[in-house]
């Protein structure tokens, strides 16, 4: 059997603070990246991975099906609709290039895997600026997104529990997981299964699009929603490589 590979996108972030002191005041920026858990957890497993930050996913994420099928699976976590829809060479340059929304979804057509991690700028997101209801994307994912901001918070935490026990995703794993501090609310699509929910939302929908398969896992996979004791799982490997060699076909 060939090494499943999967394209990592998302996850990465800038910062910038403004310090003010007096009369005076001085700004600074941070870079911080928080795909280490997902990356090491399939790495790990045998799942080959390439990694594109957020920061440089406008102008990296392939724009070509031929380059996006080097891949058996893609994994969009914490990037916008806006990043991959406005390439450099049409906004800045004004050309007419092809649309990687519409190329991610053929992909799975084709045959290929299509996860979305939950987060900030993910289904969408915060004050729906994720903003994927409605594109192409959303048509592969076996998921119906809100219109407006999806979040649900929950600084009290919120306790996933599997309500399909018998699919090959969470195969071994308890019924019971730990607490997460949030999500992006979703409806499955009436041909989805519903594999782990969260009070009374999915955290886990997958289904089969055209030749090809695709998840939703409406959580983070790093903080802040996946909280510590989440990243730090003990089935927390077995989980994300169960979820990226389903996508795969395997």
């Amino acid at each position: 059997m060939s090494e499943t590979t999967a394209l990592l996108v998302g996850e990465s972030w800038q910062s910038l603070q403004f310090d003010i002191k007096g009369f005076d005041f001085f700004s600074r920026s941070t870079y911080h990246e928080a795909i280490d858990p997902l990356r090491d957890a399939l790495e790990a497993n045998g799942v080959g991975t390439e990694y594109i930050p957020t920061t440089r996913a406008a102008s990296e994420v392939p724009m070509s099906a031929g380059e996006i099928a080097e891949f058996d699976v893609v994994v969009l976590s914490d990037v916008g609709f806006n990043t991959l829809a406005l390439p450099p060479t049409t906004f800045d340059d004004f050309e007419q290039v092809p649309n990687r929304l519409q190329l991610l979804e053929d992909f799975v057509q084709a045959g290929g895997g299509l996860i979305m991690v939950g987060g900030y700028l993910s289904f969408q997101g915060i004050n729906g600026k994720a903003n994927y209801k409605d594109t192409p994307v959303e048509d592969a994912l076996p998921v119906t997104m809100q219109s407006y901001d999806d979040r649900v918070e929950r600084s009290d935490g919120v306790t996933p529990i599997v309500s399909e026990a018998s699919h090959a995703i969470v195969d071994g794993l308890p019924e019971e997981w730990p607490a997460l501090l949030g999500y992006n609310r979703v409806v499955p699509d009436e041909d989805a299964e519903e594999l782990v929910r969260v009070d009374e939302d999915p955290l886990v929908v997958v289904g089969e699009h055209g030749e090809g398969r695709s998840a939703a896992f409406t959580s983070d996979c790093a903080p802040h929603w996946g909280a510590p004791g989440f990243t730090d799982w003990e089935h927390y490997d077995r989980l994300w490589t169960n979820l990226v060699n389903w996508a795969a076909g395997e």
